[in-house]
């Protein structure tokens, strides 16, 4: 142990020596591996240990407890700083797992991954994101709060609790977190406390050469709780005092109207000699000399890899017996809270359980068939006003644009602190309607957050045309398989007037290619209806709702195919009056085009089957017989309808098919004259089946 080291009280030399086993792990497991970002978790393994062993509310035992605090490494690339805490502490890690950093099928991925290792909340990997999901963590901890207990003094609740972050000097450069770090000041998120590491070295070198605002200030601007604990002490020594950090983070705890920022001065890689504060600890092996190094001034065997004492061990691993009390005693309130409110207790367990309400299969509403009919935005507006009574645990709002997502929900209180309501949307701080600001991609971030926090289901808005500025966000999601929902509206040329700029082309391709991620385009109103029904009753995977802005009719359901359908992705809408020779597959929109073709086409004597393609995912999960059964392999003459590039749709079309799609931007115009110029009608539809009946023989 270095003597620049100020240990809180009642630490003793175990917990000392414990700090000092973090930072030779560190080093052993990069070297041994021969990749990975040393510096951070040798320099900050006293940070690290202060939180995991000292300050956060937490049971190795029992990792998935409801009043746990919760932590999130936003720094990810530098893993081992909380794989080493894991290990100490018993989460699930052994030292095997320390050295098997980075290599197949260990549990110490090069990036922390919630859903590969026990005690890990979020994947995060991408800077920037893990703060800004953070945000989302403490939005549901309060909303959560509200539902099951918002009368019980700030502290004294069985779901008080809080969020942990580590930040890197990259995380703050990144525009998302600024995006959700302003909305949490304004949110005033007191159960939010955040570590910026700052130690001024990133990948290229020194941050002066592209980071030198007054970070501090920007985040005391935001509305945030500002503190610094400088252990370089101004440049001039260098000095761990962990005992005034905790002393700083107690206080933090103390402040409930603010989330803390709390300024870290470290120096990275310290105590390595001749390589502390260089760049090239940052994200490279020490080398045999550096590892040496560390290990000769910390005491160590220097000859000896992944050395852990069983004193040392035995002390970490304590925390157990030392959670087990303080579990204890939140325990004995919460059982009093149980007590005291049955029917929250009740919505407890079923949001637990993530089971789904009674009377929720009947509260979708059913469209007559109309010919003018609605926008499915404005269907999807009005699904959720009659989910509202029905499913707490859906809430959601938009990224400014609320009156066109239809996001609302009609009578329920904005999520926000009392004074920040306005004549439009007034709130509390246990509301419902979520606001965003302007903030795609903090908006993706944060429904991330909030979904992983556990209770309840969030969802949030834009145009599609904007969701190209969350897709960090989304695909990050896709890979947690997070059952966040995004309601992107405005979805082809058919939102008209504002023109190329606002056009989704490239979108629906784009998004489909993410894994994981479930795109659903319904063709009219009660498919809009079934898809939030087969998304809230699948609840695994993030999904896309792609709404029009445009009317489009409603289909009689007693001449098509019932919309349930839905939930397969695909399926036959409208038989052919035969074998069918061609089959027409079309989304959204566009169904109507293909539909009003198949008439014309049954009309001049060519049976066509009509199949509505919602969701090309949920299609795929689909078994082969059924697939076959809608689209049968005998039939080659095909035609894909869908006001976007048809990239996706070649899969299915094979060698002869046609499709009638949009393969440049749009332009400013009315949807009507739109659709009709670039040939999104019946009679488009009709010729490319002629075309592809002609190419396969039919």
């Amino acid at each position: 142990m270095t003597e620049t080291f100020k240990a809180p009280e009642g630490w003793t030399d175990l917990d000392r020596r414990a700090v000092d086993t973090a930072r030779v792990l560190a080093a052993d497991a990069v070297e041994k591996v021969g990749s990975g970002h040393p510096g951070t978790a040798v320099s900050l393994a006293p940070a690290a240990y202060l939180l995991y062993q000292d300050l956060m509310r937490h049971d190795p035992t029992d990792r998935n407890w409801l009043g746990r605090d919760r932590f999130v490494l936003s720094a990810g690339h530098s893993s081992l700083t909380q794989y080493i805490q894991l290990y100490l502490g018993g989460f699930g890690l052994e030292k095997q797992d320390l050295e098997e950093l980075r290599t197949w099928g260990s549990k110490t991925p090069g990036h922390p991954e919630n859903f590969l290792t026990d005690g890990v909340e979020i994947t995060t990997g991408p800077l920037g994101q893990g703060i800004s999901s953070a945000v989302g963590f403490a939005m549901a901890q309060r909303r959560e709060r509200g539902l099951l207990d918002p009368s019980a003094a700030p502290g004294t609740s069985p779901f008080d609790h809080f969020t942990y972050v580590i930040a890197s000097d990259g995380d703050l450069q990144e525009g998302v977190s600024s995006e959700a770090s302003s909305l949490a000041g304004t949110q005033q998120l007191g159960n939010l406390i955040v570590l910026w590491d700052d130690n001024e070295i990133s990948i290229e070198g020194d941050t002066s050469i592209a980071f030198t605002e007054d970070t501090a200030a920007r985040y005391e601007a935001y509305g945030w709780d500002v503190r610094t604990v400088d252990w370089t002490r101004g440049g001039s020594e260098y000095f761990e005092d962990v005992a005034l950090l905790k002393a700083e983070i107690l206080a933090a705890q103390q402040v409930t109207d603010k989330p803390t920022f709390i300024r870290l001065r470290t120096v990275i890689g310290w105590p390595i000699p001749e390589l502390a504060g260089s760049h090239t600890v940052h994200g490279a092996k020490l080398g045999t000399e550096g590892v040496a190094g560390l290990k000769e001034v910390l005491g160590f065997d220097v000859e000896q890899q992944f050395q852990v004492d069983e004193d040392v061990l035995a002390h970490t691993r304590g925390l157990a017996e030392r959670a087990a009390a303080t579990k204890a005693e939140w325990e004995q309130g919460y059982q009093a809270w149980r007590a005291a409110n049955a029917d929250a207790a009740t919505l407890l367990d079923r949001l637990r359980a993530r089971e789904l309400p009674s009377g929720f299969a009947e509260a979708f509403p059913s469209f007559e068939a109309d010919e003018k009919g609605i926008a499915t935005r404005a269907a999807s507006g009005k699904v959720l006003n009659e989910l509202a009574a029905v499913m707490p645990e859906l809430w959601g709002g938009s990224a400014d644009l609320a009156g066109s997502n239809n996001t609302t929900m009609k009578g329920e209180p904005s999520f926000l602190p009392e004074e920040h309501s306005s004549s439009e949307f007034a709130g509390d701080r246990f509301g419902r309607t979520l606001h965003f600001g302007i903030r795609e991609h903090g908006m993706g971030s944060i429904l991330s957050g909030i979904s992983l926090h556990g209770l309840t289901r969030p969802y949030g808005g834009t145009f599609f045309q904007f969701a190209d500025y969350m897709r960090g966000a989304v695909r990050l999601a896709s890979l947690m398989k997070v059952p966040a929902t995004y309601v992107w509206t405005h979805d082809s040329i058919g939102l008209g007037e504002d023109g190329p700029t606002h056009q989704p082309v490239e979108h629906l391709a784009a998004y489909r290619a993410i894994p994981n991620l479930s795109v659903v385009r319904p063709a009219d109103a009660n498919e809009t209806a079934q898809a939030w029904k087969a998304l809230l009753e699948r609840d695994r995977g993030p999904v896309g709702l792609v709404l029009s802005r445009q009317a489009m009719p409603t289909f009689d359901r007693t001449e098509y195919a019932g919309a349930e359908n839905l939930a397969k992705g695909g399926y036959i809408m409208k038989e052919a009056s035969a074998e069918p020779k061609v089959i027409l597959i079309a989304t959204g929109s566009e169904v109507q085009y293909a539909a009003a073709a198949q008439k014309q086409l049954e009309a001049a004597g060519t049976p066509t089957r009509l199949v509505s393609m919602p969701s090309v995912e949920w299609f795929d999960e689909q078994d082969e017989a059924y697939r076959e059964s809608v689209l049968p392999a005998s039939v080659t003459a095909r035609v894909s309808v869908e006001a976007g590039i048809a990239m996706p749709w070649h899969r299915f079309l094979g060698t002869h098919g046609r499709a009638v799609s949009l393969e440049h931007y749009g332009a400013s115009a009315d949807a009507k004259t739109l659709f009709r110029e670039f040939g999104f009608t019946a009679e488009a539809v009709v010729e490319a089946a002629q075309e592809s009946l002609a190419a396969s023989g039919a």
